[in-house]
């Protein structure tokens, strides 16, 4: 028998939840498909949000050939056979077969290249499906001839839908009786990830195989989920959770649980460049200005392993983790920018004060443009005190420094510069 999230597969995008931006009512998605033509596209999004269901979905409603390739397992001489077979099967004026790629950001640049001609030729239309930002992992030409559509996880509504929906519907299901008297736990465990819960309902579900009447509740989905703990992670996803686990032990400064999860993900085959890239974030995000070296090290780390390789990359990993789990921490410079962006979603496209444009014409020094502009150089100390913000946030403060040693030093020489302005 098929598992649970197999059987519920939707097959329309009216059965489908979630993710209306892209397939509600006149979105971009569903105004395409009504067209009958669809263009190259990759969907960026977390596990378990319905990419390949889609991409499937897509593929039935325009009943063009479907192939599918999967990154891991799937070198260039697999990606040629498959354009061949692709070019085999298209007659006259019909739609372009679709050629689905999961995981696409796993493919070698060598393997995006085989793909760019047939792209780019029409001789297929790509559907990539990648858990990781394009930007880096997706060849530019390749990137070029494709949008990028951004799927998110499922919230409380949409899982509770898809559950009930599941537990009235679903052929075997239906022969029993199932009940979701609590969800709060159901909800924590699936993470927005559909695959996940559907995989923990009917986790829950075979544990009871002589009772007609189940109830699901939360003590049960925890005993369940701590009895077979990588029951709903068929298919890879618990690295997610192990990453989350990783990234907390540095910001908890605990070097021995960030080396345990890094040995953990690097014994489970992680690709070593998603690591690279959460240190990175991690230096920036969580030790920030308290250790400023914590990010010239990181993306050291990053350029290091591209060149290093494996297995000594994890060394370089190693060296990495430990350095930032026992920096000092400090997230100013992350709530700074936060603080900053909604400011600027309050107040729009202020004017730059006049003072501080530039005035390349003869018209623009009419204009006042650059009027009154005082240059740092020319004063004491490179400094003078002049406005530099629109006057309708001129009083906004934004970087609140931290208490750490390397904070307080630059706090001390700004409140040389600004006086009053820099006492918290």
């Amino acid at each position: 028998m098929q598992p649970l999230a197999e059987r519920m597969r939707p097959q329309t995008l009216d059965d489908y939840i979630g993710q209306k931006h892209l397939v509600g009512e006149n979105s971009v998605l569903r105004r395409m498909l009504e067209s009958g033509r669809v263009s190259s596209f990759i969907l960026w999004g977390p596990p378990g949000v319905g990419k390949t269901t889609l991409a499937n979905i897509i593929a039935k409603k325009l009943e063009v050939p479907f192939f599918t390739l999967s990154a891991i397992s799937s070198g260039v001489k697999e990606v040629r056979e498959v354009i061949e077979k692709a070019k085999n099967s298209r007659f006259f004026n019909t739609n372009r077969p679709i050629l689905f790629i999961d995981e696409i950001h796993r493919f070698s640049k060598s393997q995006q290249d085989s793909l760019l001609g047939a792209v780019e030729q029409g001789v297929v239309t790509l559907i990539g499906a990648t858990t990781e930002n394009p930007s880096f992992e997706v060849i530019t030409p390749l990137l070029s001839r494709c949008q990028v559509y951004v799927l998110k996880s499922l919230g409380k509504d949409d899982l509770l839908e898809l559950a009930n929906h599941v537990i009235t519907t679903d052929v075997e299901l239906k022969k029993r009786k199932v009940n979701l008297v609590e969800t709060d736990s159901l909800l924590r465990f699936s993470g927005g990830d559909a695959r996940k819960l559907l995989n923990i309902i009917e986790l829950v579900v075979n544990a009871e195989p002589d009772v007609d009447v189940i109830d699901i509740t939360n003590d049960k989905v925890v005993e369940r989920l701590q009895q077979n703990p990588l029951a709903y992670d068929k298919k890879g996803e618990m690295h997610y959770d192990v990453i989350s686990a990783f990234i907390k032990s540095i910001r908890g400064s605990d070097p021995d649980a960030a080396i345990y999860w890094l040995a953990r993900m690097v014994a489970g085959g992680e690709d070593p460049k998603f690591i690279a890239r959460r240190l990175v974030i991690s230096a920036a995000e969580d030790i920030g200005l308290a250790n400023p070296n914590a990010l010239l090290l990181a993306n050291a780390c990053f350029d290091s392993l591209q060149k290093i390789g494996w297995p000594e990359g994890r060394i370089i990993l190693a060296e990495t983790v430990v350095y930032l789990a026992s920096s000092p921490k400090s997230n100013s410079a992350y709530k700074a920018i936060g603080e900053a962006l909604a400011v600027v979603e309050q107040t729009g496209n202020l004017p730059v004060p006049l003072h501080l444009r530039n005035a390349p014409t003869k018209l623009m020094e009419e204009l006042n443009y650059g009027k009154g502009y005082k240059y740092s150089h020319d004063y004491e100390g490179h400094f003078v005190e002049q406005e530099f913000m629109p006057k309708e946030v001129m009083n906004c403060r934004f970087w609140h420094p931290q208490p750490n040693a390397a904070e307080q030093r630059t706090a001390e020489f700004m409140k040389k510069l600004w006086g009053g302005r820099y006492d918290e």
